[in-house]
């Protein structure tokens, strides 16, 4: 079936929409309501909330889909304030001539995704626009943030490690990959990152400053980092793309520091805690090759720098324009 401007109408087709694709794929006993607006409990503390948009195109490609990247992206960003992730919205964008097959397999990846992740979708609104066929996600998501935990760019100190969860760039490499037609076997680093940030926290490990590396890469997160905190941020030049990913970005003239992913994480902590970091997220399924890529050492004015094979060093500047293709 494809959509029309009927199934954006609020009558029969819309519900019919709504029952068979979202709520078939999304149930749990808040959404099932189908009320106007989610009532869940709430425990005390403080709250996190967030709240993103994904246009990637393609809507598939290896290692996953727009739906599986729009619940991993928001889960993500409550984690890296230290919150526990619980409850998300589905806004869903969908022009004319768009097959209800493939938005069902969306969908069906959002609840997976979802169930991965221990979080439930318990709102949503669907709009249909006039179009080719595209396909866009909103989502937002509400997470609680335990006692004693804080977070943010703002807090990293001279003398901190700063740690990546693994190799850079897969994300980046594989939706334009699939975009230009490029045959390899790259493949999508989406992923939530929930179990590797659950344990720190239960480690009660001293972590100052947590980004997912997304838009802009690695280098854009750093930059944020040193200007919040005022630091200097030296690399110590290790490589942060493996090898099929290096090679991809050889070919096509690309940086690793500035390549999007969707599952990875740097963290700054004191140094004294870096082997038990990097202990914990070796763990976990997306970190067997986190590793330490530097240090954090005082400065006069925010600095991000990195080691060059002759033991030189070199400015790192943060992303100028976009960073082709959109990946999310």
């Amino acid at each position: 079936m494809k959509i029309n401007s009927a199934h954006g109408g609020g009558g029969k087709l819309m519900n019919e929409l709504i029952r068979d694709v979202f709520q078939s794929a999304f149930s749990n006993e808040i959404l099932d309501q189908m009320e106007d607006a989610a009532v869940f409990p709430v425990p005390a503390g403080r709250m996190a909330l967030t709240t993103d948009s994904f246009v990637v195109t393609p809507l598939f490609f290896p290692g996953g889909d727009i739906g599986r990247l729009a619940v991993c992206g928001t889960v993500n960003d409550l984690l890296m304030r230290g919150a526990t992730p619980q409850y998300l919205t589905a806004g869903f964008i969908l022009e004319d001539g768009l097959d209800t097959e493939p938005l069902t397999r969306v969908a069906r990846s959002m609840r997976a995704a979802a169930d991965e992740a221990g979080v439930q979708i318990v709102a949503g609104d669907t709009k249909v626009i006039g179009g080719r066929g595209g396909l866009y996600v909103n989502t937002a998501g509400v997470g609680f943030v335990p006692a004693g935990v804080e977070i943010g760019v703002s807090r990293a100190r001279p003398g901190d490690a700063v740690l990546i969860s693994g190799f850079l760039g897969n994300h980046h490499a594989a939706v334009l990959s699939a975009r230009m037609g490029i045959a390899n076997s790259i493949v999508s680093d989406c992923a939530p990152l929930c179990d590797m940030v659950a344990a720190m926290l239960r480690a009660r490990l001293t972590v100052h400053a947590m980004r997912d590396v997304t838009r802009g890469g690695l280098a854009s997160v750093l930059h944020e980092i040193a200007s919040a905190s005022n630091v200097h941020i030296a690399l110590d030049g290790a490589p942060l793309a493996d090898d099929q990913v290096q090679g991809f970005c050889d070919i096509l003239g690309l940086d690793p520091l500035y390549m999007g992913n969707e599952g990875k994480l740097t963290l700054l902590l004191p140094a004294d805690e870096a082997d038990a970091a990097l202990k914990i997220l070796r763990a976990s399924r997306y970190g067997k090759d986190a590793r330490l890529i530097g240090t954090v050492l005082q400065s006069e004015r925010p600095l991000v720098t990195a080691r060059t094979r002759s033991g030189g060093s070199r400015v790192i500047e943060p992303l100028l324009g976009e960073g082709l293709p959109r990946i999310c």
